[in-house]
This record gives structure tokens, C-alpha cells and sequence, in this order.
């Protein structure tokens, strides 16, 4: 086989394969954590199976795949019962009783009140409290989609300034916070989900068109 034609089929099988690698590693993240939310709960039940039938216990202990196909599903089936009882009226009196009891713990309160903004934050539809952005980062010329989380007063100067999160790619649970002037920011009509798939597929899933760089009107406080 000539050298050209075999770099060729070799570059084209690993654009092919590409696409299908990331899926993998981001489903294989995404599995991992959930599956491992569950395993402190399949550890006991499996404790507790050994009092009662010792050697199904060892023969569980010896399927890891098992034990985390197990997890997962124990994981999902609670986010189901959270998601099904926050939908009832008796569950969303226990869920406010929750977070008020978690309000009450300092160092839980700050953590946990601040992520469920975040969380918040983030599900809201562009032209509520969340808008999506585009930043000159990490300098002027070079531009990153940002999420603008609320905006702040800039004391002294009275300047309008924005907190934006900046999410990484493919994982954009991981990133960075900026406090962005808003005369810097460049507004877009991108969806939310728009924006997630932008990034998370590095790019090639995007509108049609990016927004010239203009200025953001300004805002009052969030």
C-alpha cells in the first residue's frame, strides 16, 4: 500500500473513530459518578447479604461490572424518586424543609445555597438571569462562550461588571469565573442547549452564524 494512501485511511479512521471516543469518555464520566453515588449503598446491602448468604456475597464481591450496573441503577432510581416527589406538593413542603435546615449549617449553607443558584442559574432560558456570552479570553482577539451568572456594581467607578462562568471543553462541569466589564461582553441569541453542545463538542456542532462583537446593554443588579 503507498505510504500516502495508508496516512490517508489512517487519518480518516481516526476522524471517524474521534466522535465516538469523546461520547465514550464523557458517558464513561458521567456513568462513573452516578455509579458512584451508589456503591456506599450497595457495599452494605452486600454486608448485610453476607449474614444471610455468605457465598452470594463472594460471588457478587467477584463481579465488579455487577456491583457497578448495580449502583447505577440504584443512583438513577433515586434521582427518579427525588424528581417524581419534588413534583408532588408533600414533596416540595420536604424539600423546602431540607434546604432550610441546611441553611442553618454555616459552612453547608455557603457550599450548597451557592450551587443550587448556580444550578438555577444555568436552566433559565437567554434573556432571564442567565445570558449567553461570548469573552476575549485568555486575550483580546480570541473568544470563549461564557455564561453570565448575575451582574455586580463596581464601587467607586459605578462601572457594570458581570460574573461569567467559562466552562472547558468536552467537560464544561470544570472551568473558570471572571468578572467581565459588560461594554466587554458580546451578547448572543444561542439557546442553552446551543451553547452546551458548542462546547461540548468542541465547536463542530454550532449555529449557523456568530454574533459581531458589539456592546451588552446594561442591566440591573440580578
Amino acid at each position: 500500500m503507498p505510504p500516502l494512501r495508508f496516512k490517508r485511511y489512517l487519518i480518516t479512521g481516526l476522524l471517524t473513530f474521534l466522535p465516538l471516543w469523546v461520547t465514550l469518555l464523557v458517558f464513561k464520566f458521567v456513568l462513573g459518578l452516578l455509579a458512584g453515588i451508589g456503591a456506599p449503598l450497595v457495599t452494605a446491602l452486600m454486608e448485610a447479604l453476607g449474614l444471610l448468604a455468605p457465598h452470594a456475597r463472594d460471588t457478587l464481591n467477584g463481579k465488579t461490572w455487577l456491583v457497578f450496573v448495580l449502583a447505577l441503577l440504584l443512583t438513577l432510581g433515586g434521582l427518579y424518586a427525588v424528581g417524581w416527589l419534588a413534583n408532588r406538593v408533600i414533596g416540595k413542603r420536604l424539600l423546602d424543609a431540607f434546604d432550610a435546615l441546611l441553611q442553618r449549617i454555616p459552612l453547608v449553607q455557603t457550599i450548597y445555597g451557592g450551587t443550587k443558584k448556580l444550578t438555577a442559574v444555568l436552566q433559565n432560558k437567554p434573556g432571564g438571569t442567565q445570558r449567553v456570552v461570548l469573552v476575549d479570553f485568555p486575550r483580546p482577539g480570541m473568544k470563549v462562550v461564557g455564561f453570565v451568572t448575575r451582574t455586580l456594581v463596581e464601587e467607586g467607578t459605578g462601572r457594570e461588571m458581570a460574573a461569567v462562568y467559562i466552562p472547558t471543553t468536552p467537560n464544561p462541569t470544570g472551568g473558570y469565573l471572571e468578572l467581565v466589564p459588560m461594554s466587554e461582553l458580546t451578547p448572543t441569541d444561542w439557546t442553552m442547549d446551543q451553547a452546551m453542545a458548542f462546547i461540548i463538542s468542541g465547536g463542530a456542532v454550532a449555529p449557523d452564524s456568530l454574533p459581531a462583537t458589539r456592546r451588552l446593554p446594561a442591566t440591573p443588579d440580578l
